[in-house]
């Protein structure tokens, strides 16, 4: 038996207007909620009991997932009522975890998008003694991360915080926010405070001489943290970039759910998924976006690298590049909204009212 905590309290400020209606980890990536995809692949790497540490919105979880039979998982949820941080999140559930001292536990971030060798890290942790095993990824451009130099034999040295010279990149190696602790480990967090296990559990233990170990895995991988990077994880699952296993669907250039009508010269590629109920109008041309359910895009709209929010309206001829409608937004016929344009929830936008070009 292998268990896992699945961190999903994040509030998910940087994706509004998505997250106003819907915690991050529910918002519909290729046909299902992100979380899903987290917890089939968890799933079919031989976990079968998971804690989910929630907290905003955290009262949607449970009716959609249940206890977790449906997906052959045993799902328990812990809600925190004040923020704990990542550390104090995992402390908190602790209690709910059936792991012996020495046993290890699968500790995943809601909001990254990986294809992970979960059982390859849980060999590691295994293999190595290790008292937390942490996935590392590489990265062209590390100033945005966490910095995790390792020795040779893979064992961490150190932990740096987002480096900004030169100087201070001493590797491309990143925490990739999947971790196998030791459950003896988890009990020692401080209970009842906020704690960050990347700026103070981790480098903590490395200061007492802990054995941390680091497996790079560059297969996949993809913070969801941005509504750009959220779509795109949306679409690399549907063209199958990312893999899963709760794709509902074949993997390809599109992904139609069941009840979404489809005008047949419309145009749908690069991963875009069209949701239950929604409608798309002659002449549309929809590449690489989410339009998600009951949403309705006009004819001869041009849709690229979005995500139209559920119930919202885009109006005939409007183009969107790089943008996010929110749930129940109208945006009238002839606009053009582009570069990480944001329309909230239940916004109107009348007929050509909003452009980066001429109307010429």
């Amino acid at each position: 038996m292998t268990e896992a905590i699945l961190l999903v309290g994040g509030k998910g400020t940087r994706l509004r207007p998505l997250t106003v209606n819907t915690p991050k980890p529910m918002v519909p990536a290729a046909g299902v909620p992100f979380l899903t995809h987290q917890l089939a692949r968890a799933r079919a790497a031989g976990v079968d009991h998971i804690v989910l540490a929630t907290s905003y919105l955290a009262e949607v979880f449970e009716p959609y997932f249940g206890d977790g039979s449906a997906l052959g998982l045993s799902l328990e949820y812990v809600t925190e009522h004040e923020p704990l941080g990542t550390g104090g999140a995992i402390r908190n559930v602790a209690s709910r975890l059936r792991s012996g001292p020495d046993e290890p536990v699968l500790i995943f971030n809601g909001d990254i998008l990986t294809g992970l060798d979960i059982r390859a890290l849980v060999d590691t942790h295994d293999a190595s003694g290790a008292d937390v095993s942490l996935h590392l990824t590489r990265v062209d451009d590390p100033r945005a991360f966490g910095l995790v130099p390792t020795d040779a034999t893979g064992r961490v040295t150190a932990f740096l915080e987002k480096p900004q010279t030169p100087e201070e990149i001493v590797t491309d190696q990143i925490n990739a926010g999947a971790y196998v602790f030791r459950r003896s480990v988890i009990d020692e967090i401080p209970q009842g405070r906020p704690v960050s296990v990347e700026r103070e559990t981790f480098p903590g233990l490395l200061a007492r001489g802990a054995h941390l170990q680091g497996m790079v895995d560059s297969t996949y991988w993809l913070d969801l943290g941005t509504p750009q990077a959220f779509v795109r994880g949306s679409a690399d699952l549907v063209l199958g970039r990312a893999p899963s296993p709760a794709v509902p669907g074949r993997c390809g250039d599109r992904l139609v759910l069941p009840t979404a009508r489809v005008a047949p010269d419309a145009k749908l590629t690069g991963g875009t998924v069209v949701g239950r109920g929604a409608v798309v109008g002659e002449g549309a041309r929809i590449v690489g976006s989410a339009i998600l359910s009951d949403a309705v895009v006009a004819p001869g709209a041009v849709i690229t690298d979005s995500l139209v929010g559920v119930g919202a309206r885009i109006g005939a001829r409007t183009v969107l590049e790089g943008a996010v409608v929110g749930d129940g937004a109208v945006v009238g016929p002839d606009n053009e909204l582009c570069a990480g344009a944001r329309v909230w929830c239940d916004a109107v936008l009348p007929a050509g009212a909003l452009r980066f070009s001429s109307d010429q």
